[in-house]
């Protein structure tokens, strides 16, 4: 592995859910706190940022253009010209809940997790959405979900919840987005911080940032940990792999609640870092919803 760069210096505040278009050649991410969505393209230097009157929880890639995840809506997003199109409510405002972490699995739909917000209570779900904007609940009684990956085969989902400090395994049915057969892929303290967002590679083995701890954690599917990356920041939230071969791991960072003393010693804290690696990761899938 290479050294720890720094991919785009920045002052995100809560920088989450990076994902890489290969069709762009670009690096998408967003900035919850600051209702951001950015782009960054390594290739030309090139960087854009839209910036909305809602919380931007999650984005994802679409056939035409992206989904983005606001506060409570899914939305479809045209980055040429800005246009916004709602296309569901995923839970009803009255719960005091917003949406957070997003995926898409092997077959478009959208995995999408909602929580009270900072994790104050246990009132969070995981929903599967399909092409069709079916929506049902795959998980609930949830304080932070987190950690969404799926194996290459597409057949084992991960997934967290933060509070719990764990991170689960389920066997996935593709077919039916069913969850069977739970089990402890990596268990609590085991690594340093607390696990959040997770990207994994062609070998079956998930990257996992580690809020709290400052680094990376790479674990093997039967649960052992390969290595652990120490990075130049605290709280590292999520990673994605990209680059033109996929081994370019980024990683996106927060700056959220740290004071100016903590935030002194890490000057790159809010900025995209990156790290290259040995094994591509899996390009990311494309969302259905349209």
């Amino acid at each position: 592995m290479s050294a720890i760069e720094r991919a785009v210096a920045g002052q995100d505040l809560l920088g989450e859910s990076p994902v890489w278009s290969v069709r762009e050649q670009a690096l998408w991410w967003v900035d919850i706190r600051s209702n951001a969505l950015r782009r960054f393209e390594p290739a030309t230097g090139d960087r854009r940022d839209w910036i909305f009157d809602d919380l931007c929880c999650g984005v994802a890639l679409a056939h035409d253009g992206l989904i983005l995840v606001t506060r409570h809506d899914l939305l479809a997003f045209d980055p040429s010209t800005g246009a916004t199109r709602r296309l569901l409510q995923v839970e009803d405002p009255s719960l005091d809940n917003r949406l957070n972490e997003a995926r898409v699995d092997p077959v478009g739909r959208l995995i999408v997790g909602s929580m009270r917000d900072y994790g104050a209570a246990v009132t969070g779900s995981i929903y599967a959405i399909s092409a069709d904007r079916h929506q049902r609940r795959l998980l609930a009684d949830i304080r932070i979900p987190n950690a969404m990956a799926w194996s290459p085969d597409g057949l084992t989902f991960q997934v967290s919840d933060t509070d719990e400090r764990t991170i689960r395994a389920y066997d996935y049915d593709p077919g039916s987005g069913d969850l069977t057969a739970g089990r402890t892929l990596l268990a609590a303290d085991v690594a340093p911080g607390l696990p959040d967002g997770s990207a994994m590679d062609v070998e079956g083995a998930v990257w996992n940032a580690r809020p709290t701890g400052g680094c990376l954690v790479q674990v093997l599917g039967d649960g052992r940990i390969r290595c652990v990356v120490a990075l130049p920041v605290s709280h590292p939230t999520a990673c994605a792999f990209g680059g033109p071969d996929l081994k370019t791991l980024y990683i996106t960072t927060a700056r959220q609640r740290l004071t100016p003393e903590a935030l002194a010693p890490q000057p790159w804290a809010g900025s995209v870092l990156s790290l290259r690696v040995d094994a591509p990761g899996l390009p990311a899938n494309i969302c259905g919803l349209a």
